[in-house]
């Protein structure tokens, strides 16, 4: 049974241009992205990384950093966590193009302390607005694109009522500490290599952090050491373009969907063809697979789940997409539920627990328990537009400790209509396994009890 949202949830964020990506670039900081395009339309592209906290009541985001990256638009990136730094890789056009994010903590008398984003609680005051030559700056709350919202989703009403903790002083300092991130450009590749208008379509980087893998309209899944990014293997995997790509958690695996209807699952070490993706389409109609998505099984964390997406393919009329769950072992379909719509966006939760789905048409979002596939939440009309990205706020993060909330879980997502929202699913109540126990033996007594009576 599926409940709908809170009254506490809703807007986190607005942007001044269209969003496509979303991730966590730490337990705390969610990192968006998008943009206008190269047309000189006056909406701008880049990055913008949003500091989320709970106060108590409701979610509320602080902007952090905003970083525009000229007339290139950013359609997806992949990022890496290395503790002192994160590594970004983003999608712009045919290049993936990398960028070093380096957090600093500066004192209140600012001078830079050494930053470890895995220790770091941040507050908000001092974000001084300051221009780079690089596109970077850093804002006021008085500048920042969180709006005034009715729910209390607000910038300043936040600061003012209960903001952040400070990062507790050392023993040698007073002083509070106060977070900065600096962006810089790396190095870039060209991924795509279709004739006309190549396009990198998505990239993700490995668990191990060892490997990063692309693939855009050219059809190619391309393989790259990193973070040198120099290519390891090229492998022709479609016959059009590959729309998602994903990663197993044990690094030996390599799912692509493309517009061709193929899902195909890659051996990491061979290169080669492990196993396709088939089903039987309910009737017979054509499906193409939209998103695809590894999760760990919670009890079992050296083994996983496959996830995927599926659209009727030129189905006219009413549209009715697919959630799938795979047996990763032998590559068989274990579970499938029906949606009364077509599908854009899929997200899994880092300790696997929970999935959640985007729509293409009403913009709504749901949320899943994994190993069944029951829903338990849905939010009609999350957003105006289709649901471009979504990402679950973390549990398991291993870069400080995540938004603690009274939620059992969160998922965020992103739109074409330039918002940032979140979705929370209260705490479902449950009887623990002694007391359920105890209920079956008394149960069972009195049933006794009473045949004896009745001379049964």
């Amino acid at each position: 049974m599926s409940t709908t949202r809170r009254p506490s949830d809703g807007l986190l964020a607005r942007v001044n241009f269209p969003l496509y990506a979303v991730d966590m670039l730490t337990s705390r900081h969610v990192l968006v992205a998008g943009g206008g395009g190269s047309s000189k339309t006056g909406v701008a592209n880049g990055f913008e990384i949003y500091e989320i906290f709970h106060n108590g009541q409701h979610f509320c985001a602080q902007e952090i950093v905003r970083y525009e990256t000229g007339a290139n638009v950013v359609m997806n990136f992949a990022v890496r966590n290395e503790g002192r730094r994160a590594l970004l890789c983003a999608g712009q056009e045919s290049h993936c193009q990398m960028y070093f994010v380096n957090p600093r903590v500066l004192s209140d008398d600012g001078k830079e302390e050494v930053s470890i984003i895995s220790d770091y609680k941040s507050n908000r005051d001092n974000h001084d607005v300051r221009a780079h030559e690089n596109g970077l700056r850093n804002r006021r709350n008085t500048t920042s694109s969180v709006e005034d919202l009715p729910n209390g989703h607000t910038a300043n009403a936040a600061e003012d009522k209960q903001p952040l903790p400070t990062v507790p002083p050392d023993q040698n300092s007073n002083m509070k500490r106060h977070l900065k991130f600096d962006i810089k450009v790396g190095n870039s590749v060209q991924s795509d290599f279709l004739p006309t208008e190549p396009l990198q379509r998505v990239v993700r980087i490995g668990p191990n952090g060892d490997i990063m893998v692309t693939g855009g309209t050219d059809g190619h899944l391309r393989v790259w050491s990193f973070p040198k990014m120099s290519l390891i293997a090229d492998i022709k995997a479609h016959s059009k373009e590959i729309d998602d790509i994903d990663i197993s958690p044990d690094s030996k695996y390599i799912i692509t969907i493309a517009k061709d209807r193929l899902g195909i699952v890659w051996d990491i070490k061979t290169a080669k063809r492990h196993y396709d993706l088939n089903w039987d389409t309910p009737e017979g109609i054509k499906y193409l697979y939209k998103r695809c998505r590894y999760g760990t099984i919670e009890t079992q964390r050296d083994q996983y789940r496959l996830f995927c997406i599926a659209n009727p393919l030129g189905k006219v009329g009413k549209q009715r997409g697919y959630l799938q769950q795979w047996d990763c072992s032998t590559g068989t379909l274990r579970l499938a539920v029906g949606i009364d719509e077509s599908l854009s966006s899929l997200a899994v939760r880092d300790d696997g627990r929970f999935v959640a789905i985007g729509t293409m048409f009403s913009g709504s979002v749901s949320m899943y328990i994994a190993f069944s596939l029951q829903r338990v939440l849905h939010v009609d009309n999350a957003h105006s537009m289709f649901v471009t990205g979504l990402q679950f706020l973390p549990v398991t993060n291993e870069e400080g400790p995540p938004v603690s909330s009274d939620t059992e879980a969160a998922v965020l997502s992103i739109s074409v209509d330039n918002k940032v929202c979140i979705h929370s699913l209260q705490q479902r109540h449950t009887i623990p396994a002694w007391l359920a126990i105890i209920l079956i033996v008394i149960v069972l007594l009195a049933a006794f009890t009473l045949c004896s009576y009745l001379g049964l």
